[in-house]
């Protein structure tokens, strides 16, 4: 596959206007409302995981992109772990529900819990607002984050704070690294590749892609004080963005026929 082209042909946003937008809305309605009832008597979660697997794969199917994931094994090296990826699209959200094996809650900007539907399920299931405008309002996210995640729940969070226009990484912000040292929990890198071509920031058409998601490994926190959260934050944007590398080159070395 290509990567995105600028203007996109006409097909593309007939395709997504016509066909993908609302069948998108659609399995979204039925995956919340059905997760909504089910968080009823599923006082454990796991339903509701499945549940938000099932869309997160199936969101993905319907931009007609492949997704594949690379070092799967990192998932399982640790029960507990503070997972933290690059952000490059509204896509990632359902890349990462797609991809990740196990229940785990997200940490992510409020605005996505006014959002029909997508911020009832949020809320529904405990997933973590957090609002970056606001010190008092992040301190009280975070500290619940960590009661979680000393809890037993995995965590995964985008520490750019927000998607990048351009497709390159941004600064990280500290609450990722900050999270995992207090928790005394590993950090793992991961790495999305292709999702900035599927639906860039600022646009409402889907381009088909294929998608990668690099599992790094794990970053060991214990014994480290919350004095190191500089170092541990650039420590995770370093490996973040050698993995991007890496698949750059893979990517320039093999070129992708476009289907």
């Amino acid at each position: 596959m290509s990567p995105r082209p600028n203007p996109l042909p006409r097909s593309y946003v007939w395709l997504s206007y016509g066909l993908q937008g609302p069948l998108m809305l659609l399995l979204t309605a039925v995956c919340a409302s059905t997760a909504l009832l089910v968080s009823v008597v599923d006082k454990n979660g796991r339903m509701q995981h499945r549940i938000a697997h099932f869309w997160g794969r199936n969101f993905v199917r319907l931009s007609f992109s492949r997704l594949k994931i690379e070092g799967a094994e990192n998932f399982h090296k640790f029960p507990v772990a503070v997972y933290a990826s690059n952000h490059t699209s509204y896509m990632d959200t359902p890349v990462i529900f797609g991809s990740l094996p196990f229940q785990f809650r997200i940490l992510a900007k409020k605005d996505l819990w006014q959002w029909p539907m997508i911020g009832w399920y949020l809320g529904r299931s405990g997933q973590m607002p957090i609002d970056l405008a606001n010190p008092h309002a992040t301190l009280s996210s975070l500290g619940g984050a960590v009661k979680a995640l000393r809890a037993g729940m995995p965590l995964f969070v985008f520490p750019e704070g927000g998607r990048t226009s351009t497709g390159a990484l941004r600064p990280f912000l500290p609450g990722a690294a900050y999270l995992a040292i207090r928790a005394q929990v590993p950090l793992v890198p991961i790495a999305l590749s292709g999702v900035f071509d599927v639906l860039p920031i600022h646009t409402k058409h889907f381009y088909p892609s294929k998608l990668t998601v690099h599992v790094g490994e794990p970053i060991e926190t214990k014994g480290m004080t919350v004095r190191q959260n500089g170092e541990l934050t650039e420590r995770l944007r370093g490996a973040i963005e050698e993995m991007l590398e890496e698949r750059e080159d893979a990517t320039t070395e093999t070129p992708v026929t476009a289907i």
